[in-house]
């Protein structure tokens, strides 16, 4: 080793040389700095040679050394590699010129060297291992555990009972033959509860409580996402096709016997070649009037029922939709009840089933396959809610218009969309409660010599998941305000009967609630999906461990946004809506209208302007709920307003309204999920508004922030583009997210464990 006048280069060489070979360079901007101070190379030679760099056994032997003779140094001379130098070489007796320690000084910052980290390489301290800190709601965690609730708590505490005592145990490790076995004796436990049943009438067995079916369908999505889907589909599909479709006969005959299970069955909509397009499904459905049958019959390969749950294994009856036809009349499409199995299991004649095999996920569900072959069914199979045969066999029904039939026919089940949508948030809480509890107690690097660092302490982390759990909150609301809406609209409608059009209820109402069905739909799956995703991967390799449960979140919410109606074709029906609702308040898509509404759209953004163009960047500005509602309202009216306008110059161009929609899909698409997004806001602000709380409206009032300006930061493109923001006020705003995350992280923990989320439902995971 070299003599004292090097020992103050010791500890730089070190560092500098473990970082990585030295480049030529570097080696001589070190010499002539070694020249400068006036020291002789040859005491440094054997660490200046490019051509021969120190072995690592040399280099270990340096940090020995260097560690040795700073051991008695004191914490105060450590605070830099030219310090801690200078004190080495004083100990051993040599005391270097000012020439030198600027030497030393002057290659501590070209190699960029500086500061205590490079110091810490040089001794490797053991980390101290930190108590987590100690979480204090600030906010009544009930209080705001029973306001997230939403309608029949009572309800969902009963099936969170049910899910924790011991007869609804994590199926792992099943057979998938198995595993359909369990989910259906659990669906069978659940309607032994009455819970099956609890939206079809009290007189066939129900509870007349379409909210409370919709908690209970919510509820089980915390649990067993297969059971969700079986459950869904035997007591909501099927039953709910008898019960809304049907009349009292129907009702007396199948009603209760579907409730309990004891009558299990299909909905056998969608086909091979027809999913979404319900309306062109090619199964057939002719009326027989010399032996008053129906005859069901699938006349093409592509027209067999495709993907059709409780197919494969459980279901007698299926509720089968087929293009009727009457005295040689087509009627368009109908429902009619085909018994498919007799009670030994086995297939009756003329129907075949195939069983659709292991699918991405949900395989306690028994997909299957339905063909048809010249069934016949007696004329009282046909649900005749909306439509009839006679007893001359004449075809009878109270509403004149085959496409208006076929809607209102399929709006009496927006239940399912509502439901799906509720179900879809369940899992992204699940999933968001493990992810954020397991982020608040895994630590993850750290300055040398202190505690890892917690992992959402980072704002990386905190970024990937709280905007996340804003908009979950968010939707929660949307989806409340959804469903009162649509319990509301079914008792309105009372029991359905025989009286006619009158029973369907307001057209515009109707449309309303469909279209907003739609939409959260939509946006609550792919929520889903993209939230699964990143809470999966907060929790690196643990997260991909099955008993973690992102693994089965993940396969089995996928098809969340495309059952019930694809998501794409769901904002397609949103985008009609909102053309509908732009041609009744302004006389048409003509050139009139489209004046009409640019006009008062002119007159609005004179107020907009104010909070939205202006260079406002303060804090108080942008946290306003009323900039908020004002930009994504800008943001929507403006889209509206170009659709309306390039749907119009194609139509007088010679498109039909058809292709000129389609040729403006990706437009029409944008303009829906811009609408969705200013409901979903204008949801969450009401709900503020009612919090009987001042510690939970304090919270949800930054979760409501959060949910906004994450929405505009996501759009800036957009808002940069037609002016509504300039620069400067978009990176407020990117800003104020980051600071609203820094804000919520602290009690990220109570606001996910306000889900409610079973704590059965959580066990042997990271999220306990």
């Amino acid at each position: 080793m070299a003599g004292p006048e090097s020992l103050a280069f010791h500890p730089l060489l070190y560092v500098a040389w473990a970082d990585g070979e030295l480049a030529a360079e570097e080696l001589a901007m070190l010499r002539g700095h070694l020249r400068e101070a006036g020291l002789p190379e040859g005491a440094l030679a054997e660490w200046l040679d490019p051509g021969a760099p120190p072995s690592a056994e040399r280099l270990l032997h340096l940090l020995d050394e260097v560690r040795r003779r700073a051991a008695d140094i004191s914490p105060e001379r450590r605070r830099s590699l030219t310090e801690l130098g200078i004190a080495i070489a004083e100990a051993d007796g040599a005391h270097p010129t000012r020439e030198e320690r600027a030497a030393i000084l002057r290659i501590e910052e070209a190699l960029g060297l500086g500061g205590p980290d490079a110091v810490a390489t040089l001794f490797d301290p053991a980390r101290p291992i930190a108590p987590l800190p100690e979480i204090r709601p600030r906010f009544d965690p009930v209080a705001m555990a029973r306001f997230l609730c939403g309608p029949s708590p009572e309800t969902r505490q009963r099936v969170c009972a049910l899910l924790s005592d011991g007869r609804f145990e994590p199926a792992t490790g099943l057979s998938t033959a198995d595993y359909r076995a369990r989910v259906t004796e659990w669906c069978r436990t659940l309607a032994d509860e009455g819970l099956g049943a609890l939206s079809y009438p009290a007189e066939f067995g129900g509870g007349d409580d379409p909210a409370a079916f919709i908690a209970t369908f919510e509820t089980l999505a915390f649990f067993d996402l297969s059971l969700l889907t079986k459950f869904g589909v035997q007591f909501g599909l099927f039953g709910g096709s008898i019960h809304q479709l049907g009349s009292r006969r129907h009702h007396e005959k199948y009603l209760r016997d579907a409730g309990t299970l004891a009558l299990p069955g299909c909905f056998a909509m969608s086909e091979t070649l027809h999913g979404s397009n319900v309306q062109d499904i090619q199964t057939t459905a002719v009326y027989d009037e010399g032996t008053r049958e129906i005859v069901v019959h699938t006349p093409v390969p592509g027209a067999r029922k495709d993907y059709i749950g409780n197919a494969a294994r459980d279901g007698r009856l299926a509720t089968v939709f087929a293009q009727l036809e009457v005295e040689g009349e087509g009627r368009g499409v109908h429902a009619i009840l085909v018994p498919i199995r007799g009670e030994d299991g086995e297939a009756l004649p003329g129907v075949t089933i195939e069983d659709c095999g292991e699918k991405l996920g949900l395989n306690g569900v028994d997909n299957g396959r339905l063909h048809f072959d010249r069934v016949r069914v007696p004329r009282g199979n046909l649900l005749d809610r909306f439509a009839s045969i006679d007893d001359q066999g004449a075809y009878r029904s109270p509403i004149a218009s085959p496409a208006r039939r076929f809607f209102t026919m399929l709006g009496t089940l927006v239940s399912g969309r509502v439901a799906v949508a509720g179900a879809a948030l369940s899992a992204t809480k699940v999933a968001l409660t493990i992810a954020v509890r397991y982020g608040a107690r895994r630590r993850q690097f750290g300055a040398p010599g202190e505690a890892e660092r917690i992992l959402l302490d980072y704002p990386a982390h905190q970024r990937r998941l709280l905007p996340r759990l804003a908009t979950t909150y968010a939707l929660n609301f949307a989806l409340h305000d959804l469903q009162a809406e649509y319990v509301a609209a079914v008792t309105a409608e009372g029991e359905p009967g025989d009286s006619g059009e009158s029973e369907v209820g307001d057209a515009a109402r109707r449309r309303r609630l469909e279209a907003t069905a739609a939409g959260l739909k939509a946006s609550a799956s792919w929520h889903a999906t993209d939230t699964i995703q990143v809470c999966r991967e907060s929790c690196g390799g643990r997260g991909y461990l099955a008993h973690n449960r992102f693994a089965a979140l993940k396969a089995d919410s996928d098809v969340f946004t495309t059952f019930e109606g694809d998501n794409t074709v769901l904002l397609q029906l949103v985008a009609k809506d909102l053309l509908t609702g732009f041609r009744q308040q302004f006389g048409d898509l003509g050139a009139l209208g489209i004046a009409r509404f640019a006009a008062g759209r002119a007159r609005r953004a004179i107020a907009e302007r104010n909070w939205i163009i202006s260079r406002k960047t303060n804090e108080a500005h942008l946290r306003d709920p009323g900039f908020h509602d004002a930009v994504l309202d800008a943001r929507r009216s403006d889209l509206v307003l170009s659709l309306a306008r390039r749907v119009r110059h194609r139509i007088a161009r010679g498109m039909t309204a058809f292709d000129a929609l389609t040729d403006c899909q990706h437009h029409a698409l944008t303009a829906a999920r811009a609408h969705v997004e200013c409901e979903v806001l204008r949801s969450m602000t009401a709900a503020e508004g009612r919090t009987p709380s001042s510690g939970v409206a304090e919270w949800l009032e930054r979760l409501r922030c959060l949910y906004a300006l994450a929405t505009i930061e996501r759009e800036a493109a957009w808002f940069l583009e037609q002016g509504y923001l300039d620069p400067p006020k978009s990176k407020a705003i990117r800003r104020t997210v980051t600071a609203l995350c820094a804000e919520i992280r602290p009690q990220a923990i109570p606001l996910v464990d306000a889900f409610d989320v079973p704590r059965s439902s959580l066990e042997g995971s990271i999220g306990l």
